[in-house]
């Protein structure tokens, strides 16, 4: 499991996290909704990581994170998040309590984001 998946509804943040990590040298793969990314997770075993916004359409990151968890190769999850109807730290905090390895507050830079999957890649 060497690659990366990572899922926004919103496709410049998307965009800007792909092209960051396939920079870093990553193999990656993107969704825009939750039930997207569990249909790649399902599809691309080779998927350790998952970078995951949190307010998506049809299944948030929260159903995400609970149901990929309980995936039998169930990936290592980042969570990502600037707010909503909750502030980012509240909505980071209940990522953590739900399993989330990391957490980053939008807006977030590359370092952050690599250090936070490098991190994740770890046993």
């Amino acid at each position: 499991m060497t690659a990366i998946l990572v899922v926004d509804d919103d496709d410049a943040v998307r965009d800007i996290v792909v092209r960051a990590l396939e920079r870093a040298g990553y193999v990656v793969f993107e969704a825009n909704t939750g039930r997207a990314a569990m249909d790649v997770l399902r599809r691309q075993p080779e998927v350790g990581v998952v970078v995951s916004d949190v307010y998506m359409p049809d299944m948030d990151g929260f159903e995400f994170l609970t149901q990929a968890s309980r995936e039998p190769r169930a990936p290592k999850i980042i969570v990502m998040s600037g707010g909503g109807s909750l502030d980012p730290e509240t909505i980071l905090k209940i990522a953590a309590r739900l399993g989330a390895r990391s957490t980053l507050a939008k807006p977030f830079g590359p370092a952050e984001l690599l250090e936070a999957v490098r991190a994740a890649f770890e046993p």
